[in-house]
């Protein structure tokens, strides 16, 4: 007979088990109010008996609108009863709450199929609750409306820091365990700490070494786990190829609420996966003949970019959205850690005062009343009545083939240029191509399959640049000059139907430039009044200069 003892956060005895087995187990309660804690009781039950007793590992179910009933291991339970999960309710793109536990659901049902098909991976319980729970905190560190924070808003307030919200899914995660204790209850279920809190938060956001610290010998880079199970670090966040079960969840989910046909069937995906030695390093591979399913996929990816995600409505509700931040940020306060007050753009230097900033700051600054808030409400009454930026311009062109300019953005009085790429998640590289395969003759050996080999009718390009040119003056006449004056836009050159040549001697470069682009800038103002720059009497930016056969083309 073994006696143990689970004590309360002050040391006080909670309640002890006497038993000599699962069946003749007894609670012997310090106090009946604690008689119901079915979830510490279950995890102490889990942890005492041996892997032969347990009928299955505790878990709870919850009905999910794209998985139909899944279970979630009561550690999950506890995690998404935190606020910094339930945090997630409230931040929009899709729903991220959802979203996250459909992510830990898949990425689970991989690890335990790799797990069941090839037992001698020596895939751990461990592994399995480590992989879960990074799947459900991969998106813990969104900020309000997703990507409009950090991918516009965050780089416009704090220019030249790189900041990305898996870094924050990461911070936050530390918070959360620290605040909510969970350290103990993690140990609890099993698992090793510090080494699984490194390999969680390594499947969220990679190695959690920067790379300057790392000698040149040290080939693999992550710390919770060996490169024996490289393979684990595929399926929440696969920075190899971009095939993971974070977009399947996203996938199925959005294609589901815009009404959407999703031709990915990640279902094949998990009959077929099989882990095999690429290079060295051990991948996820599936059969030959899938090939042509992971086109669908990053085909399906592609267009929830192109009618949702990056829809030029949807583009100009974020950017209005940021300039009302911006305009916002030093009036709003958020309370976080030891009394200290934060802005909407410094609150993530804070997970405290992070966890209270969502989409609601939205609806704060709506129905404010303050006169500092003024310029901002006015944005967002905008949004409401319908009478956003509108679109003068667009134009698609491969990327090769479009210049930069100025940064991906040209700020104009009434008007806004934007710069977009649209691709398969690589930029222009195809990623199938990093994407390892294995044949039914040889299923452990893996091979590649060239775009060749699957159709002759799959794209020849995997990215693309969209150009396009919103106005803020919406009245007929600002529309009308608008789009005349883009109407002979070239994205391949960047060269505007107004671009002003000047005589220019190259041997008094110096004395002379300045006065050039002054001149050209004033005529840039009187023939396009009303697409001057911002600000009063401020000539717009020279995107570019050439300088041929003794002319100076300065191009606006």
């Amino acid at each position: 007979m073994q006696q143990r003892t689970v004590l309360n956060d002050n040391g006080s005895q909670k309640y002890s088990l006497n038993s000599g087995g699962y069946q003749g187990c007894q609670l012997l309660l310090a106090g009946w109010d604690e008689i119901f804690n079915l979830r510490q009781v279950c995890a102490f039950i889990y942890m005492y008996v041996g892997p032969s007793q347990r009928c299955s590992r505790p878990s709870q179910l919850v009905n999910d609108p794209i998985h139909g009933h899944i279970e979630l291991h009561h550690l999950l339970v506890r995690i998404i009863d935190t606020p910094q999960f339930q945090r997630l309710r409230y931040i929009k793109h899709h729903n991220h709450f959802e979203h996250s536990i459909g992510v830990a659901h898949l990425a689970g049902q991989l690890v335990r199929a790799l797990s069941e098909r090839q037992p001698g991976l020596d895939i751990s319980e461990r592994d399995k609750l480590c992989v879960e729970i990074a799947g459900l905190c991969h998106d813990l560190g969104h900020g309000p409306f997703s990507h409009m924070f950090d991918g516009m808003f965050i780089p416009k307030m704090r220019p030249g820091l790189n900041w990305k919200h898996e870094k924050a899914s990461v911070d936050m995660f530390d918070h959360m365990v620290e605040v909510n204790g969970l350290k103990g209850v993690m140990e609890q279920y099993g698992l090793k700490l510090p080494e699984d809190l490194d390999f969680i938060k390594e499947q969220i956001a990679g190695p959690l070494e920067p790379p300057s610290s790392l000698s040149q010998d040290q080939a693999w880079k992550y710390k919770g786990r060996p490169e024996s199970k490289s393979f684990l670090y595929d399926i929440v966040a696969n920075k190899t190829n971009g095939i993971d079960v974070d977009k399947w969840d996203y996938f199925a989910r959005d294609c589901h609420h815009l009404g959407i046909q999703n031709n990915f069937d990640y279902k094949r995906f998990l009959k077929l996966a099989r882990v095999c030695d690429v290079d060295g390093k051990m991948h996820i591979c599936t059969r030959d003949k899938e090939a042509h399913n992971l086109y669908d996929m990053f085909h399906t990816r592609h267009r929830l970019h192109q009618k949702a995600y990056q829809h030029r409505v949807v583009h100009i509700i974020q950017r209005m959205i940021s300039e009302a931040f911006e305009k916002a940020d030093k009036f709003i306060q958020i309370s976080g850690s030891d009394g200290q007050m934060f802005t909407l753009s410094t609150a993530i230097d804070d997970m405290e005062a992070y966890t209270k900033l969502t989409d609601h700051v939205f609806h704060e600054i709506l129905n404010s009343t303050e006169q500092n808030l003024a310029e901002a409400r006015m944005i967002l009454e905008k949004i409401e009545s319908r009478k956003h930026y509108r679109l003068v311009f667009e134009k698609r062109r491969p990327p090769s083939t479009v210049t930069k300019v100025n940064n991906h953005r040209l700020t104009l009085r009434g008007g806004r240029f934007r710069e977009i790429r649209m691709d398969y998640g690589m930029k222009e590289e195809n990623p199938i191509n990093r994407m390892r395969f294995y044949s039914k003759d040889d299923p452990d050996r893996a091979i590649t399959i060239t775009k060749d080999q699957v159709s002759a009718i799959l794209p020849e390009r995997f990215s693309e640049t969209v150009i396009r040119v919103y106005c803020k003056n919406t009245d007929e006449k600002s529309m009308s000059r608008a789009r005349k004056f883009f109407k002979d836009y070239n994205p391949t050159t960047n060269k505007y139907q107004l671009a002003i040549c000047y005589p220019f001697n190259m041997s008094v470069r110096g004395a002379n430039w300045q006065p050039v682009l002054s001149t050209a800038r004033n005529t840039f103002i009187t023939s396009a009044p009303d697409l001057e720059a911002e600000g009063p009497a401020t000539p717009p930016p020279c995107i570019h200069t050439h300088i041929h056969n003794g002319l100076a083309q300065c191009i606006f």
